[in-house]
């Protein structure tokens, strides 16, 4: 699927300190990079569930101060701020970062690199400098993967889709137990079909179905319209070989995923 960001993921290294963080945006880096560096970042970052950011500010320069205020899910307020140690818009910032929830120690370190790629940018986040505190590392790289996967949905939002439930039925009832060897060629190609439209994020799970009165596949599809449904089924090999391999879908009433 087109204009698709890439689920934030992130990687907490308690031994060293250190957290790595990434997501890929369908907005090129000016956009991403303004989205960090300007008082939109209050629009993405805080409104969640844990807390609330009512306010940012950061005087772009190395050595310029920044900082962020918000509230907590109890009604406290917070802040975190620091100092911009490098910049180079729009693919490098480096700042420190000095929370008023983990006051104990020593000011850790933010790096945030942004690559443009094929479909869009590439942010890549390095966080380092926890030392010891092997639990505020965790909690700062969970932290992170949620920030990142807003920023990505703020920055370039993902079209309203609509969810399906498609039956692959297969030519008689004994397919899956007789299948010859040019059907099962065309059944791995299905299966590969499957595979990469998953990774795009266009399926959501799919797989064969052991129903006693013949095995069938299922999956469920992410598009935006019949029209796109159409073209994903008539794509797969397993209708294109023209085998007897049928489709029925039917719209889901509402996903949660």
């Amino acid at each position: 699927m087109t204009s698709k960001s890439i689920q934030a993921c992130s990687i907490a290294d308690v031994a060293q300190g250190t957290i790595l963080a990434r997501v890929e945006i369908a907005a090129p880096p000016e956009r991403v990079f303004r989205a960090l560096t300007t008082d939109e970042l209050a629009a993405w970052w805080g409104p969640s569930e844990l807390h609330r950011t009512t306010a940012f500010s950061i005087d772009l320069h190395a050595g310029g101060a920044w900082r962020s205020e918000g509230v907590g899910a109890d009604g406290a307020p917070f802040h975190v701020g620091g100092r911009v140690l490098e910049l180079d818009p729009p693919r490098r910032l480096v700042q420190t970062w000095e929370p008023s929830w983990d006051a104990d120690g020593p000011p850790t370190t933010v790096s945030s690199l942004l690559d443009a790629i094929g479909t869009g940018t590439r942010l890549t986040i390095r966080h380092a400098g926890f030392g010891a505190r092997a639990a505020s590392c965790e909690s700062h790289a969970a932290g992170w993967e949620r920030a990142l996967g807003r920023l990505a949905s703020h920055v370039a939002p993902r079209p309203e889709l609509r969810f399906y439930l498609c039956r692959l039925l297969p030519s008689r009832a004994t397919f899956m137990q007789d299948m010859t060897a040019d059907e099962r060629a065309v059944m791995q190609a299905h299966g590969g079909y499957w595979r990469g439209n998953l990774a795009e994020g266009r399926v959501i799970a799919f797989g064969p179905v052991a129903d006693p009165a013949g095995v069938w596949g299922v999956g469920i599809v992410a598009v935006r319209d019949e029209a796109e449904l159409r073209t994903f089924q008539g794509e797969d090999p397993a209708i294109k070989a023209d085998i007897g391999l049928r489709y029925e879908a039917l719209p889901m009433i509402a996903a949660v995923y």
